[in-house]
């Protein structure tokens, strides 16, 4: 795995994030390098889950770069063909529904979009209350969308959230694997 960059994009389900940073930690042990992204949320919002200086720091201490956080920062990632694979962990209902729809208007949503003009593989790992609400029609489109692969996912409480999906973080790294060879990790629904 060495010599390919995976841009890591996290958005703002942050009871979620110390699973995407735990992956992230992961796959630099696997020789990956990561391209550090974060949502405006994310990045400057202290939450019940951390604070973000806290979060900025960890992640910049386990990449050894800067987090990208702004559109501008974000726009060259494609053109300047900066990786090799984007990972949204975790994607929110609500990037899902940008990305469905073609609204950039985020960092992460910039970051994807510069990145599939090159025709490269972006992996979701949805977290998401509503995912088998409002946002199924999202997430079906994305499905049916060329280049987009997902991180296999289920309810994660049926009784208490019975419309709510997340993704196995587990699961990053053999799904990327796969993606990188434009192959989906199945079964989807795990």
């Amino acid at each position: 795995m060495n010599g390919i960059t995976v841009g890591f994009a996290m958005c703002g389900s942050f009871c979620t994030i110390s699973r995407a940073i735990k992956e992230m930690k992961r796959l630099i042990g696997l020789g990956y390098r990561i391209l550090p992204i974060m949502s405006d949320n994310l990045y400057n919002m202290d939450t019940r889950f951390g604070k973000a200086e806290d979060i900025i720091r960890e992640v910049r201490e386990i990449c050894g770069r800067n987090v990208i956080h702004t559109i501008e920062d974000a726009e060259p990632i494609g053109p300047k063909r900066m990786t090799d694979i984007m990972i949204v962990a975790p994607c929110t209902g609500n990037t899902a529904a940008k990305l469905a729809n073609a609204v950039t208007d985020t960092p992460v949503t910039m970051a994807v979009k510069s990145h599939l003009r090159q025709s490269k593989p972006v992996m979701l790992a949805i977290a998401t209350n509503d995912a088998l609400g409002s946002s199924a029609q999202n997430i079906g489109r994305l499905m049916n969308t060329r280049h987009i692969y997902f991180v296999p996912f289920s309810q994660d409480d049926p009784e208490k959230k019975p419309n709510s999906l997340v993704s196995h973080f587990e699961l990053i790294p053999n799904a990327l694997e796969l993606a990188l060879s434009e192959k989906q990790l199945q079964p989807i629904l795990a």
